[in-house]
């Protein structure tokens, strides 16, 4: 049977999820130049993938067009019209499997990604747990595409360049002739966000460093009040939330010497662009398979195991474990500071 020479991959959210499934598409489409991908995704998503050859994007409607089953039925409908050859379901949930079932019916190859839930289960449980890592998503992202007949290498991954900075994004940071720095220090769970006030040890200790500029990331009104805070009068650290486009902060992030992030879609996004990240870890662990791309073992600081067993407790941080709470503060902000500071 002929190799597939146009492929679609659903991927519809959340962030870091569909950040995560940047890398391995950058290298099949290096590695196949002659296969069409179509990505479907929400269109919030598209500059993710606006550097891919090979690469066009089909933003997803969820609120009108393709809302509900009958809106499935349409988007199927939309994407038939592509002359799609086979689907790679890289998100495997309700939605996306309506859509590759109407493409198996008519005949078109599809996987989908375990999503391995059982070796997170047992990495997770607080009794008979099984601490060991298990298989990232990248790895399970290239079995999906492995069951289409396509093997891919990820060893020695390709990154853009570095954006270059429009006046609008320059007016903002200024030009560079510091070390810059990024902090993403919001999660969607609490169970993952460094505790406020260890933050903010971090931010004063970097920014004594004249030789460093700070970039505070967040978004929404109530994490603008907090990074106001965290700011600390500092002329050196620039709270970057609510003043750049979504494509202006992916080329400001990609000018940046170091991220630091919590296990959030920050982290992904810096990471498939090529920076050095370094990660926070309170109830997750790089163990679950979220570790961000391409980034050595000790770029991951977690939380203390020995005074903190059961971690991790949780794969997304959705979980709250009695007496858990704080088990970030077994991460010391001098241990993160010195971190950031040997990596740039």
């Amino acid at each position: 049977m002929s190799k597939p020479k146009h492929i679609l991959v659903i991927r519809l959210s959340a962030m870091g999820d569909v950040a995560m499934t940047v890398p391995v598409l950058r290298a099949f489409s290096l590695q196949y130049p002659e296969v069409k991908i179509t990505v479907v995704s929400r269109p919030f998503f598209e500059p993710f993938f606006n550097e891919i050859p090979n690469v066009t994007f089909f933003g997803v409607d969820l609120k009108e067009r393709h809302k509900g089953f009958l809106g499935l039925l349409r988007l199927f409908s939309d994407l038939r019209k592509l002359k799609i050859d086979a689907v790679a379901d890289l998100h495997n949930v309700l939605r996306s499997k309506v859509v590759r079932t109407l493409f198996a019916l008519s005949g078109k190859k599809v996987a989908a990604t375990n999503k391995g839930r059982a070796d997170k289960k047992a990495l997770t449980r607080l009794t008979n747990k099984v601490f060991a890592p298990v298989k990232s998503m990248f790895e399970r992202h290239i079995d999906t595409l492995k069951q289409l007949g396509f093997s891919i290498d990820l060893s020695h991954p390709q990154f853009p360049e570095k954006a270059i900075l429009s006046e609008e994004i320059l007016s903002i940071t200024g030009n560079k002739n510091q070390k810059w720095i990024g902090i993403a220090p919001f999660a969607q769970y609490e169970s993952k966000v460094y505790p406020f006030d260890l933050m903010q040890q971090v931010i004063d200790g970097l920014a004594e460093n004249k030789s460093n500029k700070i970039f505070l990331f967040g978004g929404g009104e109530a994490e603008i009040q907090k990074l106001n805070q965290l700011q600390n009068q500092h002329k050196n650290v620039v709270i970057i939330a609510g003043k750049l486009k979504f494509q202006q902060e992916l080329d400001l992030i990609s000018n940046l010497d170091v991220m630091l992030s919590m296990d959030s879609g920050n982290a992904h996004i810096a990471a498939m662009l090529g920076l050095k990240v370094i990660t926070l870890w309170g109830a997750t662990h790089p163990y679950t398979g979220f570790k961000p791309f391409h980034q050595p073992d000790d770029f991951c600081l977690t939380s203390d195991r020995e005074k903190f067993p059961l971690l991790p407790t949780s794969i997304y941080g959705n979980k709250n474990v009695e007496g858990y709470e704080d088990v970030m503060r077994t991460i010391m902000p001098k241990t993160v500071i010195k971190k950031i500071s040997a990596v740039i």
